[in-house]
Formats: structure tokens, sequence, C-alpha cells
């Protein structure tokens, strides 16, 4: 089945994805072989032939309309109108018939034309109705056939396969009903990474206006009174652009500070959002932290974090990942391994960057092709300060 571009689920959703989809492929496939069997040992070869044309057109069906259900946006409408679906229903529908005739079965063809309206995606209370009506559709046609092979009214000669059939299309939509419930979890998980990040932009953007705000108002009223006084009184006017002065270098001072106290996360709390930022683009992810690794230095290795963690996005494999943060032999030591594309790309100045920051420290770093992985390693003394 292939993957719309647009689509980037986490690994976790992608494989909840593939487990819906074999349970309903799985639950269909074996009904119809199981009926297949037996159409083979009682019916002519050429209802044999036209049954098993009329199967695999309703197995064909049912999987377009998955892949098609997979690619499409997940909103509150009713996304059938975005994209022709109906030319697949009417397939899928057409093959049940077939396949119902040929076996002679009005539930055959009854469930597996349920089955390719179940596929689509209705909006929630119009899914509801619509599988509650189908599956009274199925009783009645269960019932219909069970008194027209036994007038007696008993259901039991029809039991063992036409309760796969039956249970098919109820099944198949409380499958990709738990599906979208699951990627609305993602999506929704998604958006409260992007808002926490929007908050802390504005937390910053806040407290940066309300810094410079202060300081340049007082910077403002300085040199106003050094203007005014300059002619009568030079002197006192060349305080006032000396106190101005010393204002400008408390505002530069409290803006590093800010920027220091919004990049100095520890450390253990820079790799759980890097291990959660990967998990989040479909990475499988190996996490180790030292116990005291809230005492590694954070403005040296935080910044390299973040930088091998975009690395590892734009240039690895895209299949897994480990981090890794230990002291040892008198030093903190940061290692990150990725999956290595089979052409991997010069990495552009993220690595000379890194580098560069960790050797003037006195650090070292090392990256290098381990097999099929790729792995960078960084060593910085522990007496620098965090």
């Amino acid at each position: 089945m292939s993957i719309h571009p647009s689509t980037t689920h986490a690994r976790d959703v992608r494989a909840t994805w593939w487990y819906t989809v074999a349970s309903i492929m799985v639950l269909q496939v074996f009904g119809l072989s199981l009926w297949a069997l037996v159409l083979a040992s009682n019916a002519p070869v050429s209802a044999t032939v036209l049954y098993l044309f009329g199967a695999s057109g309703s197995t064909a069906s049912a999987i377009l309309l998955l892949i098609r259900y997979w690619r499409e946006p997940l909103d509150d409408g009713d996304a059938t109108t975005q994209r022709p679906v109906w030319p697949l229903v009417l397939g899928g529908v057409a093959s049940a018939i077939l396949a119902g005739a040929a076996g002679g079965s009005l539930l055959l063809g009854t469930a597996l034309s349920a089955q390719a309206l179940c596929l689509i995606r209705w909006r929630s209370r119009i899914r509801l109705r619509l599988v509650l009506l189908l599956v009274a559709l199925i009783i009645a046609a269960w019932v219909i056939e069970a008194t027209r092979v036994n007038p007696s009214g008993h259901l039991t000669e029809l039991a063992a396969m036409g309760l796969l059939v039956a249970m098919l299309p109820p099944v198949s939509a409380a499958s990709l009903w738990w599906w979208d419930i699951v990627r609305e979890l993602d999506r929704a998980r998604r958006a409260e990474g992007r808002l926490a990040a929007a908050q802390e932009r504005l937390r910053l953007a806040n407290d940066l206006h309300d810094l410079q705000g202060h300081h340049l108002q007082v910077i403002a009223l300085q040199l106003e009174l050094a203007e005014k006084m300059l002619a009568r009184d030079p002197a006192a006017a060349a305080e006032q652009v000396r106190l101005a002065r010393t204002s400008v270098d408390e505002a530069r001072r409290g803006t590093r500070e800010l920027a220091t106290r919004f990049r100095g996360v520890p450390l253990p709390d820079e790799l759980a959002n890097a291990a959660d930022l990967l998990r989040a683009a479909g990475l499988r992810v190996d996490l180790v932290i030292a116990p005291d690794a809230a005492g590694a230095p954070a403005d040296v290795l935080g910044p390299v974090v973040r930088e091998c963690t975009t690395n590892v996005l734009k240039h690895g494999g895209g299949a897994s990942a480990s981090l890794s943060l230990v002291h040892r032999d008198g030093a903190w030591v940061f290692t990150v391994e990725n999956d290595a594309r089979e052409t991997r790309g010069g990495g552009g100045s993220g690595l000379a960057g890194i580098a560069e920051r960790i050797n003037g420290v006195r650090g070292t770093v090392n990256a290098a092709h381990a097999g099929e992985r790729f792995r960078v390693t960084v060593s910085v003394p522990e007496e620098v300060t965090a």
C-alpha cells in the first residue's frame, strides 16, 4: 500500500494503521476463502470462477478504499466529497453482487456490499446510523437465506460461513472509527507541541518587551534631560549622558541574562524533548541519561543536542536513533547515533559548528560511520561550568 507524501504520522500511529488494515483484510480474505472452498466442492466450475472474480474485485475495492481512507485529511466534514470515491464503492458493490450471485448467497452479496459502504469516512452520526442499518439488512438477508435453505427457520446451517461475512462490515467500521480516534489524538499531540512552543515564544517576547521598554524609556528621558541641560550646565548634561550609557549596559546585560535563562534548559529535559521530537517524526528512539546529567554544562551541550537532532531529521534514514549522555573519565560524553541513508550528504556546516563550539571549551568531537549507522560523539571536560 502506497503512502501519500503529506502523511506524516508517528511510528506508533502508523503501526496502529497497519494493525487495523491487517485485521480487516485478514477477516475478509479468510471469509471469502472459506466460502470458495465450500463452493468449489459443491458448485459447477463456472460458478466458482465467477465467484472468484467477484471476490477478487471486492477485495481489490476494499484495498483501494483503505488506501484512500489513509490519505484523506482528518476533518469534521464529509470527506467523501473531496475525492471521487463512488466509482470504487460501485465497483465493490458490483463485485459483491457477482460473488453473491455466483455463490447463490443473498447474505454474501449483502455483506460484501455493506463492506464497501463501511470503508468510507462518513460523519460520525451518519456512520453510526449507516452501520446500524447495514447490520439490520445483513441480519434480514441471513434470516431469509436460512429460511430458504431450511424452512423451519433454523440458522445453524449457515452459521459457519455466514458469521464471518456478517461480522465483516461492523468490525471494519469499528476498526476505522478507532483509527480515526488514534489519528485525532496524534493530531492533538502535535498541536499541543506547537502551542507550547508558541506560548514559550510569546512569553519571551513579553519579557523582552518589558525589559527593553523600561530601559529605552529611561534612556530617552536621560538623553532628553541632557539635551535641555547642555547649554546652561554642561557637566550635569555629561553626567546624564554617562547615566544613559549605564542604562544601555544594563539593558544589554538584562537581555543577555534573559536569553541565558531561556537557553538554560536542563540537559535531561533537553534530551527528553529531542527524543520526543524524533519519535513524533516516526523514529524508534533509545534514550540513556546519566543520573547526574543535570550537572552537565547545558549552555555548551544544549545547542549540540539541538543541532544533532536536526541533523538526524534532515540526513538520517528515518527508522531509528539513539541518544545518550554519560559521565565518564572526567568528562561529559554525549553520543547520538542513527541509521544512515545509502547516500549521505556532506552534512552542511552543522558538524563544523559543533566542532568549533566544543573545541572552544577544550572538548572533542568525533563523527563517523559505524557499519550502517552514523555516530557523533561529543566529549566535554567536567570542569566546564553548567
